[in-house]
C-alpha cells in the first residue's frame, strides 16, 4: 500500500497473541535502531492487559539483550492517581511485565507521583509536567516520544482523555489531573493531545470485536472530541496493530501488513 509517512495504517493479525507478538518484535527493532548510535529512545507506555502482555513479549523475546537499555526512558501516557502499590497502576503492571527484567537505570523510569506520596492529585500533574520539561528539546516543554504505545477503549477514549469531556480539547498544558473519571478509578493524571501527537510514532493496540466501533470511527474521520483516538497522530506514523476481531470495519486501502 502506497502511504505518506504521517498516514494511519492498519496492521491485522488473527489473533491477540499474535498482535502482541508483531508488536513486541516491532518495538524492539525501533528501538534498537534508535540507540545504535547512541541516540536516547523516549517511550511511552499503555496500561491495561493488552499493554502489559506487550511488555511481557518484549521482556521474553530474544532481542531484548541487544538493546542498552541505559539508553531509554520510559514514560506513562496516563496514571491512576492511587497508591504507589496497587494493581491498578500502569506503573506497577509495566515494572512487573518489562521493567523489572531489564537493565534500565532508576532515573530513565518517569513515574506519576502516587496518592500516597504527599502530593496532592493537582501537583502530582503540575510535577510530571515538570519532568517532561526537563527532558524536552530546544523550545520544546516535553520530549518527542520515539515510541508512544495507546490502548483504546470501547468507547474510544485513549490515555485518559475521556469523549466530550474539557481534557480532550486542552491545548494549553502538558499534563492534566482528571477528576470523575467516566472508568474507575475516579482520579487520573494524563498526558494531553499536543503531547501524544507530537510522538514520532504512535501505536495503537486494540482486540477484541468490543473495539471494532471506535476502531471504524477512528479511520473514518469521527471528531476527536467524542472520539478521542479519532484525534491520535504521530508526526511520522500511527499505526493501529489489530486483531480481526476488531478488524471489522477497517477499510481495505489502509490494511498495511509490510509494517
Amino acid at each position: 500500500m502506497e502511504a505518506s509517512s504521517a498516514d494511519k495504517v492498519v496492521v491485522i493479525e488473527q489473533t491477540s497473541a499474535a498482535v502482541v507478538a508483531r508488536v513486541a518484535d516491532r518495538f524492539l527493532t525501533r528501538v534498537k535502531t534508535r540507540t545504535r548510535n547512541g541516540r536516547i529512545a523516549h517511550v511511552a507506555l499503555s496500561g491495561g492487559t493488552t499493554g502489559a502482555a506487550v511488555l511481557q513479549a518484549v521482556a521474553e523475546h530474544p532481542k531484548t539483550p541487544q538493546i542498552d537499555w541505559s539508553l531509554v526512558h520510559f514514560w506513562w501516557g496516563d496514571e491512576r492517581f492511587v497508591a504507589h502499590d496497587d494493581d491498578d497502576r500502569n506503573a506497577v503492571q509495566s515494572r512487573r511485565a518489562l521493567l523489572d527484567h531489564i537493565e534500565v537505570p532508576a532515573g530513565n523510569v518517569h513515574e506519576v507521583a502516587a496518592s500516597d506520596s504527599g502530593l496532592t492529585l493537582d501537583e502530582a500533574a503540575a510535577a510530571y509536567a515538570a519532568e517532561l520539561a526537563r527532558f524536552g528539546g530546544e523550545g520544546e516543554a516535553w520530549p518527542s516520544f520515539a515510541v508512544c504505545f495507546l490502548g483504546v477503549g470501547a468507547d474510544g477514549h485513549i490515555a485518559s482523555l475521556f469523549p466530550d469531556r474539557a481534557e480532550v480539547t486542552a491545548t494549553d498544558a502538558a499534563v492534566l489531573p482528571v477528576r470523575d473519571s467516566p472508568k474507575s478509578p475516579a482520579e487520573r493524571v494524563t498526558l494531553t493531545r499536543p503531547v501524544l501527537n507530537a510522538s514520532k510514532r504512535v501505536w495503537l493496540v486494540l482486540t477484541g470485536a468490543d473495539k471494532a466501533s471506535a476502531l471504524g470511527l477512528a479511520l473514518a474521520g469521527a471528531s476527536y472530541t467524542n472520539v478521542p483516538v479519532a484525534g491520535a497522530k504521530g508526526r511520522k506514523r500511527t499505526v493501529f496493530f489489530v486483531d480481526e476481531a476488531a478488524a471489522a470495519e477497517v477499510p481495505e486501502d489502509l490494511i498495511d501488513q509490510a509494517y
